[in-house]
């Protein structure tokens, strides 16, 4: 029996028209509604004019859900690198905004499945958007506050925004009323967007860090090394990529020929230094490669070991560890790791003896030359009490001053 209800206002105007049928069969009917709600999520309302308002509210609750999925796992994932990288993170964002809006506009001509996805998409993208803007908008305020007037700079800010959005709505205004056609539509679109990300990719270049993170310590350290000479932060940032790989090592400006973590396990050390049960994963240092390691870095506040095979540096930190230490350690494992390198130890395998002797040479080289290099860091305009090393949750660990055994 088919059944149409009609939903009037009291002038008597048509307001909605429910349609459907009713007929016997058992449960039927029940699968019907399931497969009409389905089907309903899926018929959108963005481009579809015969959708329902449950339809579209369906897809707000889902692009909703998605966004704040997106955020959780965003923030918990890659919330300690929104610092040390807030440049990236702050192109990123425009990045994905503009992303999101162009996907915005390509839903309508999309069949009704894509159309789901493309839309969460965009939504789970101006998501990922907030959380790296407004991170990274934090830490890039904190930087230009120099005299502590971070709220006066943020009000600035907010006027300042105000007074771009309400130019862009009027010269939006005008560029609406000469575009007409889907073509020009679209070449405007994309120029705008170009524009856009030109501009904000000028403006995150022009932006001088003075702390150390994992690619400025490469270029910086790497220099003074091999040139004695102190890079200015202005010199560096006219040389650094925006977008750089997590952990990879660089001389200079070369390649990138290794890669390291920081912030590692004692665990995750002791597994780079001597092999694991391929059945249990139990590892048994027999050589008592730990305890001689741990000896080599009594006097540090880190244990530091490269993996010549795997070219693979790894830092643990011990409890307490300060941000110079910190870099200390960095630089130790990038200079290691390119004495590895250019010794060819990277292809051929070095045994534990070796790369031993290597890490111990260059640990007492350093040692001899970090106070002059702290000091003239520091005088260049360099930020060492700054800990921007680690993108990602990082464990400390706890060593016996008596004993040769340790625990996390």
């Amino acid at each position: 029996m088919d059944v149409q209800i009609e939903e009037r206002d009291e002038a008597g105007n048509l307001m909605a028209t429910y349609a459907g049928s009713s007929e016997k069969g058992g449960s039927g009917g029940r699968w019907d509604v399931i497969a009409g709600m389905l089907t309903g999520i899926l018929g959108v309302g963005v481009g579809d004019a015969s959708a329902s308002p449950t339809t579209a509210l369906l897809l707000s609750i889902l692009q909703e859900s998605t966004g704040r999925i997106a955020t959780i796992v965003f923030a918990d994932r890659l919330g300690t690198s929104l610092e040390p990288e807030c440049k990236m993170y702050r192109l990123a964002a425009d990045v994905f905004n503009d992303s999101a809006m162009l996907l915005d506009c390509l839903s309508p001509a999309l069949p009704r499945g894509p159309r789901v996805l493309l839309l969460s998409s965009s939504s789970m993208l101006r998501a990922l958007c907030g959380v790296a803007a407004g991170s990274s908008k934090a830490s890039l305020s904190a930087h230009f506050a120099k005299w502590g007037n971070l709220g006066e700079l943020n009000a600035k800010d907010s006027s300042q925004e105000t007074v771009i959005s309400l130019l862009g709505m009027l010269a939006g205004s005008v560029v609406v009323s000469y575009v007409s056609s889907p073509i020009s539509t679209w070449t405007c679109l994309v120029l705008l967007l170009s524009i856009h990300l030109a501009m904000n990719r000028a403006a995150v270049r022009a932006v001088t860090m003075h702390s150390l993170n994992r690619q400025r310590a490469n270029l910086v350290t790497s220099t003074l090394i091999d040139q004695d000479r102190i890079m200015s932060p202005q010199e560096v940032s006219m040389q650094e990529r925006i977008f750089e790989w997590d952990g990879v090592l660089r001389w200079r400006s070369s390649s990138p020929f290794a890669a390291a973590r920081i912030g590692l396990s004692l665990r995750e050390l002791l597994a780079s230094l001597a092999p694991a049960h391929e059945r249990t994963g139990s590892i048994r240092d027999t050589e008592a490669r730990l305890t001689r390691l741990i000896r080599l870095y009594g006097q540090e506040e880190f244990l530091v070991w490269y993996d010549a095979p795997e070219r693979l540096g790894h830092i643990t930190l011990k409890e307490g560890a300060a941000a110079e230490s910190q870099l200390k350690a960095w630089v130790l494992v990038l200079w290691t790791a390119h004495r590895h390198h250019a010794a060819g130890a990277d292809a051929t395998g070095a045994v534990f003896e070796t790369s031993l002797e290597v890490h111990r040479r260059t640990l007492q080289e350093l040692s001899s030359r970090w106070s002059d290099y702290s000091s003239r860091l520091r005088s260049a305009g360099w930020d060492l009490d700054i800990a921007s090393l680690e993108t990602r949750p990082g464990s400390r660990v706890r060593l016996p001053a008596r004993t040769g055994s340790s625990r996390q």
